[in-house]
C-alpha cells in the first residue's frame, strides 16, 4: 500500500476559524435538540397529548425526543455520502440550515386542542427533520477541525465541536428558566414557542461564519490525488468495518446526557420528588458551564497522554457518578444535587465528551471519515436517544424508581468501555496516516507538538 503524502498544512488562522465554525454550528445544533428536550419533559405532554392520562402523555412526549434519533442513522448515510465525496464545508452549511428551518417551524405548530391527531403527527415530522439535520452537524464539523488543525492538537480542535454542544445546551437552558418561570396560562398559551423562534438568530449567525470557511487541505489533497470515494460505503464497510463497530458501541456514552437532561429533570420535577422546574434548570446550567471549560482541558490531556485513558475516566466515571446524581435527586436536596450534577455532568462525564471527535475520527482515512463518524456514532446515539423512553418505562408507574435507571445507564456504559480497550491508540500518528492499516505509531517529525 502506498504511503500517503503528508497533507499541506492549512492557511493561518483556517484552524481557528474551523474550530469557531464548528462551535457555533453544533450550539445552533444543540440549542434546538435541547430546547426540545425540556419542552419534551415539561410542555408537550400537556400541549400536544392527552391530559387525561399525564403518565402515558410524557412517556409519549419523551418517545418524540427519541425520534429524532432513530432518524438519525437515516441522515448518516446520505450526509456522510455526500460529505465525502463534496466536502465537509458544504455538509456543514446545509445541516445548519435544515436545523434552524426544523426548530422555527416546531414552535409555529398548533396544538392538540386545536388540530387535534394532526398536531403530534407534524411535531414527529419536524423532529425527524431535526434528526437528520444532527446526523450530519457533528461528523462533518469535526472531520472539518481535525484535518485543519496543527499537528499534535487535534484533540484540543476537535473539542470545539463538543463544547458547542454544551453551548447549545446551556443557551437552551437559560432561554427555558425565565419561560418556565411564566404563569402556566402564558407558558402553556404562547410562551413555550418563544425559545424555538429564536433559532433563528443562531442560524443566521452560523451561516456567516460557516460560508468563508475554506475546505480542508486533507480533502482537497485527496480529491487531487487519489480521488474522493465514488461509493464511501462500501469503502466503509470493507475496509473499517470495525471501527465503525467501536464508534457505535462508543457513542452509547451519549446515554448519560440523555438521562440526565430529559429523564432527570421529568423525574425530579414529578410528583415523587417535586423540585421546582427553573430550580432543575439551573442545576443543567451550571453544569453545562463547568464544562465547558473542562472538555478542551481534557481534549488538551488527551494530546498528552493519549486518547484512550482520558475517553476511560469519563465512560466509566459516568457509569457511577449516575448513581449518585439521581440519588441525590431522590433526597430533594437541591444543593445536593446541584454539587453532583456538576461533578457528574459537567467534570466526570466531559471527559470522554470532549475526546471522542478526535478518538473516534482518527479511526478513519480522510476518504471515509465524514461517512464513518456520521454512521457510526448516529446509530449509537439511536440508541442513546431512546434510552430516555426506556427509562422512564423501567422507572415504574410512579416514575421514582431511580436504582433502576442508573444501574440501566450504567450498562450502557459498558460498550464504550470495550470499544475504547480494543481501540489503537491514535493521538501521535500524522494526520495523513490515519486510519491506514498499518499506521505508523511512532511519533514522526510531522507528529511534534508545535
Amino acid at each position: 500500500m502506498s504511503v500517503p503524502a503528508p497533507a499541506s498544512a492549512a492557511p493561518p488562522g483556517q484552524p481557528k476559524k474551523a474550530a469557531a465554525a464548528a462551535w457555533i454550528g453544533s450550539a445552533l445544533e444543540y440549542y434546538d435538540f435541547f430546547i426540545y428536550g425540556s419542552a419534551a419533559a415539561l410542555i408537550f405532554p400537556e400541549v400536544f397529548f392527552d391530559e387525561s392520562d399525564p403518565a402515558t402523555a410524557t412517556l409519549l412526549s419523551l418517545a418524540t425526543f427519541g425520534v429524532a434519533y432513530a432518524a438519525r442513522p437515516v441522515g448518516a448515510l446520505f450526509l456522510g455520502h455526500f460529505g465525502d465525496r463534496l466536502g465537509r464545508k458544504k455538509i456543514m452549511v446545509f445541516t445548519l440550515m435544515l436545523m434552524g428551518l426544523s426548530t422555527f417551524l416546531i414552535g409555529c405548530l398548533p396544538t392538540r386542542d386545536q388540530v387535534g391527531t394532526l398536531a403530534p403527527v407534524l411535531l414527529v415530522l419536524c423532529r425527524v427533520l431535526q434528526g437528520i439535520s444532527a446526523a450530519g452537524e457533528q461528523a462533518s464539523a469535526n472531520s472539518m477541525t481535525l484535518e485543519h488543525a496543527p499537528p499534535g492538537r487535534r484533540g484540543f480542535f476537535t473539542s470545539f465541536t463538543l463544547s458547542g454542544t454544551q453551548g447549545g445546551q446551556l443557551l437552551a437552558t437559560l432561554v427555558f428558566i425565565p419561560i418556565a418561570a411564566l404563569p402556566e396560562e402564558h407558558l402553556m398559551a404562547w410562551g413555550w414557542r418563544v425559545p424555538f423562534w429564536l433559532s433563528v438568530a443562531v442560524a443566521v449567525v452560523g451561516w456567516v461564519i460557516r460560508r468563508k470557511l475554506d475546505e480542508t487541505p486533507a480533502f482537497e489533497q485527496q480529491a487531487a490525488t487519489e480521488g474522493v470515494a465514488k461509493l464511501p460505503l462500501a469503502i466503509l464497510l470493507r475496509e473499517h468495518w470495525a471501527d465503525v463497530l467501536r464508534v457505535v458501541a462508543g457513542a452509547l456514552i451519549a446515554s448519560v446526557s440523555t438521562i440526565f437532561t430529559v429523564w432527570a429533570l421529568a423525574y425530579a420535577t414529578g410528583d415523587s420528588v417535586g423540585m421546582s422546574r427553573s430550580g432543575m434548570l439551573w442545576v443543567g446550567a451550571l453544569a453545562n458551564v463547568v464544562a465547558l471549560a473542562a472538555i478542551p482541558l481534557w481534549a488538551t490531556l488527551s494530546d498528552r497522554i493519549g486518547r484512550r485513558p482520558v475517553y476511560l475516566v469519563g465512560a466509566v466515571g459516568s457509569a457511577v457518578t449516575m448513581f449518585l446524581y439521581l440519588w441525590a435527586i431522590s433526597t430533594g436536596s437541591y444543593p445536593l444535587t446541584m454539587l453532583l450534577g456538576i461533578v457528574a455532568f459537567g467534570v466526570v462525564y466531559s471527559a470522554a465528551n470532549g475526546v471522542w471527535p478526535a478518538f473516534y475520527g482518527e479511526m478513519f482515512t480522510t476518504r471515509v471519515r465524514l461517512s464513518g463518524m456520521a454512521i457510526g456514532t448516529q446509530i449509537g446515539f439511536a440508541v442513546a436517544g431512546f434510552a430516555v423512553t426506556f427509562a422512564a418505562q423501567i422507572a415504574g408507574p410512579g416514575g421514582d424508581d431511580w436504582f433502576s435507571v442508573a444501574l440501566f445507564t450504567a450498562a450502557l456504559c459498558v460498550p464504550p468501555v470495550i470499544a475504547a480497550l480494543s481501540a489503537r491508540e491514535t493521538h501521535r500518528v500524522p494526520t495523513e496516516l490515519l486510519g491506514e492499516r498499518t499506521p505508523a505509531e511512532t511519533p514522526g517529525p510531522a507528529a511534534v507538538t508545535a
